[in-house]
This record gives structure tokens, sequence and C-alpha cells, in this order.
């Protein structure tokens, strides 16, 4: 399986990167959901969708957009 590295761009993983599945033709995935089930554990958990941008920065590391938090389980 290939990989390829995004950067997220707002919501609660802004400036992390992370290397995640290619898709065919070597792009990440369009969507990609972060979910917060497992932290911390006094809160209900949550799902956070980001999406593809469709350009490729510079340093060869795509972004994936903040697009709305879902409590876990309602992202699609």
């Amino acid at each position: 399986m290939e990989w390829v590295t995004v950067r997220f761009a707002g919501g609660p993983a802004d400036g992390t990167a992370r290397e995640l599945p290619a898709a065919p033709g070597g792009r990440p995935p369009q969507r990609w959901v972060l979910s917060s089930q497992h932290e911390p554990p006094d809160l209900p958990g949550a799902d956070h969708l980001y999406e593809l941008r469709p350009e490729q920065g510079a340093d060869g590391c795509w972004t994936m957009a903040f697009v709305r938090s879902d409590p876990v389980g309602m992202t699609e």
C-alpha cells in the first residue's frame, strides 16, 4: 500500500502532519474522518471531517481542510 503525507488545516488537528493511505492515482482520499472517541475519557467523543484541498503544496504535502465535527459515528 502506498502512503502520502497530509497536513490538517483547521479544527482540532490543525497543523498536524500524518501519513494516510493513497487513493488510486497517488492522491490522498477525498475525505478523512479523525475520531476522538478515546480522548479524553470524561468528554463524549467526536468525529472530525476533513476534505482534501485540490492542490499539492510545494513541499509535496497535501492539505486536508476541516469541515465539521459530529458525535462519534455520525460522520459519513
